[in-house]
């Protein structure tokens, strides 16, 4: 049986061609993949590849379907099951050549075949670890997609030290800046400050989250305004979704004393970051980093979407068919919407 996919054969060469279907072992099933959405890692990996990604291979890992086929030995799901499934699988170890066993990075669309295709293998250890998560009747599977980019916001969230009654300041109001603002309000935030460069996405974001003092990073000194709103205190939380140099600078300066940053965005071809590590120290801040996320952060997304807490629906601006998959790439990269989903098998 044969299948369209997407293979990315490399730098900036993708081609839809056809190739067998996915046979599962009897630890594996088949997933019939009914959307997958880009995210912006797919366009770094288009653009410049990674170490991670052997060619040819099938990118994609914002990912949901209905498992058509299962092995033998698998419980966890069964044929008919609606499910979310997304990137980073846990558990996998090797051991190296001094004998010490060591985590391995271990991805959907990155070490394995991802989404955009018809149909996509779930090995084994997606089967054993996940992330993968059924999707409730009231979810559609558009919506389930989006699972994925909002577990990596929670994970981003966690680190911070968010919880009830704090503050957040978030800069970068694309997709994943956009989901952060909504599960602040969510949570019980008592102040939400949201900081975008461009004027044109800041209003996209004001149209999905209401209750953010926005700040147009264009026209203001947004350090100058927090504190300034903030009575000279600064935020609990701030967690930087843009990749920029300046974002994570500014992040050091608007957080509270004993405060956390999370640098969610990463900063591919830019400068080092050079920071006055003094602020830090007098301060007393916390500094993280996060990528990616666990599979527990996975099934609290799916959670919140189905409450409508998080209106996944409303961040879907643009579906195209397997065959355009460079047009979704290019609307993606034009940053006139927030999410773009391929629809591999048509519907």
């Amino acid at each position: 049986m044969k299948m369209n996919a997407a293979f990315l054969d490399g730098i900036d060469d993708i081609n839809v061609r056809q190739t067998d279907v996915p046979a599962p072992k009897a630890d594996e099933a088949l997933l019939k993949v009914n959307s997958c959405a880009v995210c912006g890692s797919d366009l770094k990996i288009f653009h410049y590849g990674n170490q991670r990604v052997k060619y040819p291979t099938i990118v994609g890992h914002e990912v949901s379907g209905e498992v058509v086929e299962v092995g033998t030995a698998v419980e966890a799901v069964g044929v008919g099951d609606r499910v979310a499934v997304g990137a980073d699988i846990p558990g996998v170890w090797n051991t190296n050549v001094a004998g010490k066993t060591e985590f391995v990075d271990y991805a959907t669309g990155h070490e394995f075949a991802g989404g955009f295709a018809q149909y996509m293998l779930l090995n084994a250890e997606m089967i054993k670890f996940g992330p993968m998560t059924r999707l409730p009747d009231q979810l559609s599977f558009e919506a389930g997609a989006l699972a994925e980019p909002l577990a990596c916001a929670l994970h981003g969230l966690e680190l911070a030290q968010f919880g009830p009654g704090k503050s957040i300041a978030v800069i970068g109001l694309g997709p994943i800046g956009v989901m952060i603002l909504q599960v602040a309000h969510a949570y019980g935030a008592s102040g939400v400050f949201g900081i975008q460069r461009s004027r044109t996405r800041l209003e996209m974001a004001r149209r999905m989250v209401d209750n953010v003092r926005y700040i147009a990073a264009e026209e203001q000194n947004v350090v100058e305004t927090v504190l300034a709103e903030t009575d000279g205190l600064g935020v609990d939380c701030v967690i930087t979704s843009a990749g920029t140099v300046q974002s994570h600078v500014d992040a050091i300066h608007m957080v509270a004393h004993r405060g956390f940053v999370n640098l969610f965005g990463g900063l591919r071809g830019q400068p080092p970051l050079t920071i006055d590590s003094n602020i830090i120290h007098y301060k007393e801040c916390f500094v993280t980093g996060s990528h990616g996320c666990l599979p527990r952060h996975h099934k609290q997304a799916v959670q919140l979407l189905a409450s409508g807490k998080v209106s996944g629906d409303r961040y879907i601006h643009r579906r195209f068919p397997l065959d355009r998959i460079r047009d979704a790439y290019a609307y993606h990269e034009s940053r006139a919407g927030l999410k773009v989903v391929i629809k591999p098998n048509g519907d």
